[in-house]
């Protein structure tokens, strides 16, 4: 466990995230509490404490690479699974307003069992389908950032994310592997959804061989009212 930690602080260093000892055993508690909750259901196939801050916490905090993560900013986590990247974000940037959302019920449980633990403000854990969410007034064009680390190709994601966003506010993609093609088929359907390609951020984190993408997406204009369609239509029939 001290390699682990100690690897844990550095990669938090040359990510330029100040930390205290309070914040590290917050991530330790949630980390014990996602490998016992994962005996009983399935939340991640990363399970060792060293794969589990490389590719889930230090991963998750990269975002940092693109977004000044100091602003009071409301974020939307979609498809937050584990709840990564925002139970991370949460715990690094305690201002951060934050929204996790899933469409499993029991991992929304599970969340709130973290939030609850942690004694973590400003945050809430939603359960519901990007496809209606969205439909709703109190959700929709209401945050500046969306962050999605869920397992869709760009267009889907971003015909789920980008109505979530205001103008002016930003989507952001988690992707791993080669995404230039993937990022071509999915302009135009980020243009019709009021998007901008802003730019596509490559790294690998410090210390590691994973390799990571953040694809930027500005957002422009309104989304159209249309938009998204109904439940599992864009993963069928992307844009």
């Amino acid at each position: 466990m001290t390699s682990s930690l100690e690897k844990f602080r550095n990669g938090l260093e040359k990510l330029e995230i100040a930390y205290s000892e309070k914040m590290i055993e917050q991530f330790l508690i949630f980390y014990e509490m996602l490998i016992e909750k994962n005996k009983v259901m399935n939340l991640t196939t990363i399970t060792e404490l060293d794969e589990v801050v490389e590719k889930h916490f230090l991963d998750s905090l990269s975002l940092i690479k693109s977004v000044n993560l100091k602003e009071n900013l409301k974020i939307l986590d979609l498809g937050t699974g584990a709840g990564f990247p925002g139970i991370p974000l949460k715990i690094a940037f305690p201002h951060l307003e934050i929204v996790l959302l899933d469409s499993l019920n029991k991992r929304i449980l599970f969340l709130q069992e973290v939030i609850d633990k942690l004694q973590l403000l400003k945050i809430s854990a939603v359960h519901g389908r990007a496809e209606e969410l969205a439909r709703n007034i109190e959700f929709r064009e209401k945050f500046d950032l969306c962050v999605s680390r869920a397992v869709a190709n760009l267009s889907s994601l971003s015909e789920y994310c980008i109505p979530f966003v205001r103008q002016g506010g930003r989507f952001i993609a988690y992707k791993s592997g080669e995404v230039e093609e993937e990022v071509q088929r999915a302009k135009k359907a980020i243009v019709i959804l009021g998007g901008n390609m802003e730019k596509v951020k490559k790294f690998t984190l410090d210390g590691t061989e994973f390799s990571r993408s953040l694809i930027e997406i500005r957002k422009e204009s309104k989304t159209p009212k249309e938009y998204p369609r109904k439940a599992g239509i864009p993963s069928k029939t992307p844009i």
